[in-house]
């Protein structure tokens, strides 16, 4: 009798962690995945600005304050429509993880294209 009581319960447990999970909210704006790095792309350099300078001068306040916004207004956005993207796609880990990995592609290219940028105005005779 107990072994079908545990195999009864085993059973309902089975079936209901079957079931589908609830949908996602949409966030009220949703943004692309091209969308979300692109934003995501300059709010990494916005950061990597501020720990940069790491002091806490007045041009580190400033952008603390004001780049972040400016960002998000250069995209058309609000800081609050990014976060319930950035938690929305966060819930699907690999959408997250594809959206990251196209924000390190798109820095490296952007590094690549400064260094290419570098030696060819050292190389150049005008200097």
């Amino acid at each position: 009798m107990r072994i079908v009581r545990i195999l009864m319960v085993l059973t309902t447990l089975f079936f209901t962690s079957c079931e589908s999970e609830p949908e996602k909210a949409l966030p009220s704006v949703l943004l692309s995945e091209a969308q979300m790095v692109d934003v995501m792309v300059d709010v990494q350099l916005m950061e990597s600005s501020i720990s940069v300078r790491k002091s806490s001068n007045h041009q580190t306040t400033y952008l603390r304050t004001h780049g972040f916004d400016t960002i998000f207004s250069h995209h058309g956005i609000t800081d609050s429509v990014f976060i319930e993207n950035f938690r929305y796609y966060s819930e699907t880990p690999d959408v997250m993880l594809r959206i990251m990995d196209s924000v390190v592609v798109e820095l490296n290219r952007m590094k690549s294209d400064l260094e290419n940028d570098q030696t060819q105005s050292s190389l150049s005779p005008d200097q």
